[in-house]
């Protein structure tokens, strides 16, 4: 028996190491979804102020100042003396607009009349808590009239008629096109019906990635490769809105038991959001391994078909 005790430094840090890690990552499995939907709702949110809210608060702000606007020269009386307040460009302004600025300037301090008055529509007429809520049901009246609106009727032959101007300017119409297409995809809900779901060996075999059918291939690719293939949206994570349009065998994509909204769950987590249905459970592993596995042997032991010439 040796005199020295054992040397178990090496060892203490892997034994410490791997519940530390493993306490981190299931941290950021628990922060990681609600982190990122808060970052989505402030993304919309920022896109919809700097775009939408901002600018008809501008013209807002204007029309009230125009309308309260009440700047002198220099007081006519005594009495108009007391009522006003003398600023440093030598402008006069009531003492009531005054007196609300001065008590809250915000970040910089306004120096003149237009500033003050500004800043005084913002603190009595334009306050966030008031705004903000005003807007948000308006905005959402607006969007909720206008898809009844342009849905049916005079609405619709509108719609198209401004899409028919549309179309002829050069450059414009490209993009516009370009946009409508992919915003046709996203928010028409019989179109997001019929997606499906699949899984394919992308950018390699033997790397799984999930993607969305949209429509069948192209009719020269589907001659190519003798056999029917699918377009496919393989997006990225954790933007499902971007990634790559790809021409897939048809036989070389896996059907997943999967909604449209779960497979974006499991995109925008960077799969920390597995839907139950699709979770490993050791009594079924190994019986769909092994179904799997027997329907590929299956379809590699069949004969392949002769490569036909792309029709004329």
């Amino acid at each position: 028996m040796s005199d020295f005790p054992e040397n178990t430094s090496l060892e203490r840090p892997a034994q410490i190491s791997r519940p530390f890690r493993r306490a981190v990552v299931h941290g950021l499995g628990v922060v990681l979804p609600p982190l990122l939907t808060i970052v989505v709702f402030l993304w919309a949110w920022n896109l919809i102020s700097a775009y939408v809210l901002e600018p008809i608060e501008n013209a807002a702000r204007r029309l009230i100042v125009t309308a309260i606007w009440d700047v002198r020269s220099q007081p006519s009386d005594a009495t108009q003396v007391r009522a006003y307040q003398q600023l440093s460009t030598g402008e006069w302004i009531p003492r009531e607009v005054n007196d609300v600025v001065k008590a809250n300037p915000g970040a910089v301090f306004p120096q003149t009349a237009q500033g003050y008055f500004d800043r005084y529509v913002d603190l009595v007429y334009l306050r966030r808590t008031t705004v903000v809520p005003v807007f948000l049901f308006v905005f959402v009246l607006v969007l909720y009239l206008l898809g009844k609106f342009f849905g049916a009727g005079i609405g619709r032959w509108l719609w198209s008629l401004f899409e028919g101007l549309i179309e002829r300017l050069p450059v414009i119409r490209k993009v516009y096109s370009s946009v409508k297409q992919v915003t046709d995809y996203v928010f028409d809900e019989r179109r997001i019906g019929f997606a499906r779901v699949v899984a394919v060996e992308y950018p390699r075999q033997g790397v799984w990635a999930i993607a969305f059918v949209t429509c069948e291939g192209f009719l020269y690719v589907r001659a190519a490769a003798n056999e029917p293939v699918l377009s496919l949206l393989i997006p990225t994570s954790p933007v499902p809105g971007t990634g790559f349009t790809a021409m897939v065998r048809k036989s070389e994509v896996l059907d997943l038991n999967l909604t449209v909204d779960q497979a974006i769950q499991y995109i925008v987590s960077c799969g920390v959001v597995v839907p139950p249905q699709q979770q490993v459970r050791e009594d079924i592993g190994y019986r769909v391994a092994a179904e799997f596995a027997a329907g590929r042997q299956n379809r590699s032991a069949q004969p392949q078909p002769t490569r036909q010439s792309p029709p004329p």
